[in-house]
Formats: C-alpha cells, sequence, structure tokens
C-alpha cells in the first residue's frame, strides 16, 4: 500500500509538471489555456472535408515522429502532434476544450468536468476529449473511470502515446507492473525517443523480467 500510495503521488507531481498536457510526460511545451495551435487553425485554407484534413495531418506527423532520428526532432514533431489532437474539425467542441483547460488550469474540476462532458457528448469520437477528461478522474482517485476513459482514447486514436503513458502510470501506480510495462511498451512503438517510457521501461524490465542494467 506504501509503494502504491508512494507511486500516485509522484504521478501527481509528473502531471502537475506537464501542465495542460494530460499524461503527456514528453519534452513538448504548451499554453496553459489550450488555445488553438499557432498555425494549424489560421494558416492554410484547405480545400475539401476539414476533419479528414486535420486527421492526415495527425498521422503524418505520426509517421514520422516513430521514424525521428534525434531527440531534439522528435520533440518538435511531438508538439505539432499535441496541437494537432488539440483542433477537433468543431469549433463548438474547440471551444469547450478551451474552457475546459481553462477551468482546470483554475482548479475547477467540475466546470472542466462538464466542459469535457459536452465535447465527448458532441463528438464522442474525438480521442483528445477522452484523454483530457481522464486526468480528471484520476486525480479525484477515480482510476477506474480514468482507465475506462483512456481506452476510450486509444479506440478512437490507436497511435495516442499520451493515453498509452496514462494508462502505464496508472497501471504502475496501482501495483500492475506486468500491465504498465506493456503500455510502456506500446507508447515506445508509437514515439521511440519518449525519454520517461524508457525509463520507465527500463525500470519495469528489471523488476518484472529480471533485465539487468
Amino acid at each position: 500500500m506504501f509503494r502504491i500510495v508512494i507511486a500516485a503521488t509522484c504521478l501527481l507531481a509528473l502531471l502537475a509538471a506537464c501542465g495542460d498536457k494530460t499524461f503527456s510526460p514528453g519534452t513538448a511545451g504548451e499554453s496553459a489555456t489550450g488555445a488553438a495551435p499557432r498555425d494549424l487553425a489560421q494558416s492554410e485554407k484547405p480545400v475539401g472535408d476539414p476533419r479528414e484534413l486535420l486527421e492526415n495531418l495527425s498521422q503524418d506527423l505520426l509517421d514520422k515522429l516513430k521514424a525521428s532520428e534525434s531527440d531534439e526532432e522528435a520533440a518538435m514533431l511531438e508538439e505539432e502532434i499535441w496541437d494537432a489532437w488539440l483542433v477537433s474539425g468543431s469549433a463548438t467542441v474547440d471551444t469547450l476544450m478551451k474552457r475546459g483547460l481553462e477551468y482546470q488550469s483554475e482548479d475547477d474540476i467540475e466546470g472542466a468536468r462538464d466542459a469535457f462532458d459536452r465535447a465527448i457528448a458532441l463528438k464522442p469520437d474525438y480521442a483528445e476529449a477522452w484523454n483530457r477528461r481522464a486526468v480528471l478522474f484520476f486525480k479525484d482517485g477515480k482510476y477506474d473511470e480514468a482507465v475506462a476513459d483512456l481506452e476510450s482514447a486509444i479506440k478512437n486514436e490507436p497511435r495516442h502515446f499520451g493515453a498509452w503513458i496514462g494508462l502505464a502510470m496508472i497501471f504502475e501506480s496501482i501495483g500492475r507492473p506486468e500491465a504498465a510495462l506493456r503500455a510502456y511498451e506500446k507508447a515506445l512503438e508509437i514515439h521511440p525517443h519518449l525519454q520517461s517510457a524508457i525509463q520507465a521501461k527500463r525500470r519495469l524490465d528489471r523488476a518484472v523480467n529480471g533485465t539487468p542494467l
């Protein structure tokens, strides 16, 4: 039990350090308000379905992330991916997400939860809304609900490395090292330069498989 409390405390500290990038212990930074990405919303005026174009953009960036050859390149791609994920293709949902992040930054968990609930109701296939709500459940000690939301995020975006990391961290905090190791490995298949996952995998390999340093 003591180990679980320590792990949960470490997880909360890491989430706080990550700012608004829920379950994203990576290298990139993001504004506290969750404002629209700097280029995605205002840059080119694409022809065709905006939702499809946004999805294609994130998938292209994820392909590049997997093939990245340096931590620096991966960090830049990671930030662009988070930006892409914060654009839902719906102006209403984007507004709700921005409000939710603002409420969360002000520790108004009820307001944030309501905003994310409404975003999910309007766009249930939007992975990032599920991912953002998961942290609220975690902070409230509702691990089952947090895991369910992260699994929904992954169902809608199988390469959501942030959601995989979230699952891994929760599993590790509740004493399920084998499940945590598998989730970290899935995150690293997507984001090979994710240092927190590399370190966690090394630690859990020793604990689960007896792998030496």
